[in-house]
Parts: structure tokens; C-alpha cells; sequence
């Protein structure tokens, strides 16, 4: 592994990052108010698709300094892609955020070809994007962070030796609950926004069903896993935006039937799919990442 750091947003440093696999990642590595000189070390919350996300969540940082929230210190490590792949992030996140054999529901397929008889993508993007999903690889992206990005940054900074947490937003929340429920990882907690289930197949399920069923208190072993909504997905007339939010629903019920409710909490925020992203990582900051 490699890395190249240079200067990026205030209080961030930016390292290029040369994984085993031979895939390079962009990481911009938030430091709070006062990190300097505060001379503590700190658990590391993950945001996805950094190339959009750390402009959104990354200022956040300043709401543990807020005395009107009780938001822990952390550092906010955002996770996307470097050089000429940053242009592409849209379609390589599909390999490394959804799981492999993750079906692709028919809504998703109809809104692509929607997109392509309104020439809002050519049939060339199209063909390349359900290509992508194709050949998907959560699982080698989930080891990166777990086994090599990890343990790099905590060479690096300052970092705590728990209390770390996992954020991503649509295929991103699929990510993360991916995680929560493959475990196994340094996370304590995780928050998926608006989970890209996009199947009634979706292996999410079947991971679910595999889960250890918990009738007294849940299973403290779990990270505590917070999932976020945005009413417009529920009420709106996108057909894509409804069926993720009923299997979502869906599988917020299954956690619950198998005696995981106390590991569980959930929000529903009046945002869309699009402006929903900062919202969604507030909520699970202020949910999951309290003093």
C-alpha cells in the first residue's frame, strides 16, 4: 500500500491510496476544532462516496463543538476514488458497494431506460452501468477498509482503539448495512441512509434470515445500526424511490422479528433521495455518536 498526501478542505488532509487489489481509493482524512491541541486520540467514522459526500458531511465535524448537541470528537475519514477515476465514481462505486450476486430490481432497470429514451444517458452508459453491477465486490471493498485502510490511518492519527463508526447513503447504506450484518469489523456503529435495496431478492435478506434470533434484549455483540428514510421515497410518485423504501421497510421489520430492535433505531426525514445525504449523516451522528 501507498500513499501520496497533499492539502485539500480545511482541517483535511488527502492521501491516494494504492490498495493490494491494485485499485486506487481518494481519502480525505476531517480533523475537528482544536485537533491539534486537544491531544487526544479519537475513533474514525467512515463516510462513502467521498467524491460527493466530503463536502456535505465533512463541515458537520464543527457539530461536536455545538454546545446545543452532544456529539462525541471524532475524525471523519471520506472513502472515494483518486485521479481519472474521481470523474467516474458514479458508476465504480456499483463495484465496490454492492455485494456480489446482489440482484438488480426491475424499478432500477426501468429508471435507467427511462433515462435513456429521455437521452439523459446513452445506451452505451447504460449497458456500462448494469455491467458494473455485474461484477460487484462489497466484500473486497468492506476488507480494504477493515484490513488496510484501517490500520494505515491509525499509523497515522491519533485514533482510538473503539468507538468507530460507518456511513453511506443509498448503495452506500446498502454498504453499510452490508457490514453490519456480515460484523466482524472495527464499527460500532453504522448508519445507512435510505439502504439501496433495489430487489425482493436482495441477499440482504437472506443475511438477515441467518441472523440469530434474540427474544431478551437483542445481542450486544452488534453495532448499533441507525436507518433513515426520506418521506418522499415513501409518498412520492418515483416508482424507483417507493420500492427501495419498501424493502427497506421490509427489512427493518425481519431485524425487528428477529429480536434486534435494541440494537436498531431509524428516522424518517423530510428530504429527498438527492438533498437527503447531509440530513441522513446528522441524524446518525446525533443518534449514534453521543458522549
Amino acid at each position: 500500500m501507498s500513499a501520496m498526501l497533499h492539502g485539500c478542505l480545511p482541517d483535511t488532509e488527502y492521501l491516494d491510496v494504492a490498495s493490494r487489489s491494485g485499485h486506487r481509493f481518494g481519502v480525505w482524512v476531517t480533523t475537528p476544532p482544536g485537533y491539534t491541541d486537544l491531544g487526544e486520540s479519537m475513533p474514525l467514522i467512515y463516510v462513502l462516496d467521498g467524491n460527493m459526500t466530503v463536502g456535505l458531511t465533512a463541515p458537520l465535524i464543527v457539530a461536536q463543538a455545538d454546545p446545543y448537541l452532544s456529539v462525541a470528537p471524532y475524525i471523519q475519514v471520506s472513502v472515494g476514488y483518486a485521479g481519472d477515476e474521481a470523474a467516474d465514481w458514479s458508476r465504480l462505486r456499483n463495484r465496490d458497494l454492492v455485494p456480489p450476486g446482489e440482484p438488480v430490481g426491475d424499478e432500477v432497470i426501468a429508471a435507467l431506460t427511462s433515462a435513456r429514451d429521455a437521452e439523459k444517458m446513452t445506451q452505451e452508459q447504460l449497458d456500462a452501468y448494469l455491467e458494473q453491477l455485474s461484477d460487484c465486490r462489497a466484500d473486497a471493498f468492506l476488507d480494504f477498509l477493515v484490513t488496510e485502510l484501517h490500520p494505515l490511518l491509525r499509523s497515522r492519527f491519533r485514533v482510538s482503539d473503539s468507538g468507530h463508526g460507518l456511513f453511506g447513503y443509498s448503495y452506500g447504506g446498502l454498504f453499510a448495512l452490508y457490514a453490519w450484518l456480515r460484523g466482524t469489523t472495527p464499527f460500532a456503529t453504522i448508519g445507512a441512509g435510505t439502504p439501496g435495496i433495489s430487489s425482493a431478492d436482495s441477499q440482504v435478506f437472506d443475511l438477515i434470515g441467518a441472523l440469530p434470533e434474540h427474544h431478551e434484549g437483542g445481542d450486544p455483540a452488534m453495532p448499533r445500526l441507525h436507518v433513515t428514510l426520506n418521506r418522499v421515497e415513501l409518498l412520492g410518485d418515483v416508482a424507483v424511490y417507493r420500492g427501495l423504501a419498501r424493502h427497506v421497510l421490509r427489512a427493518l421489520d425481519e431485524l425487528r422479528a428477529r429480536g434486534h430492535a435494541r440494537s436498531l433505531s431509524t428516522a424518517l426525514l423530510d428530504e429527498t433521495h438527492v438533498t437527503g445525504i447531509q440530513a441522513s449523516f446528522l441524524s446518525y451522528l446525533k443518534e449514534c455518536h453521543v458522549r
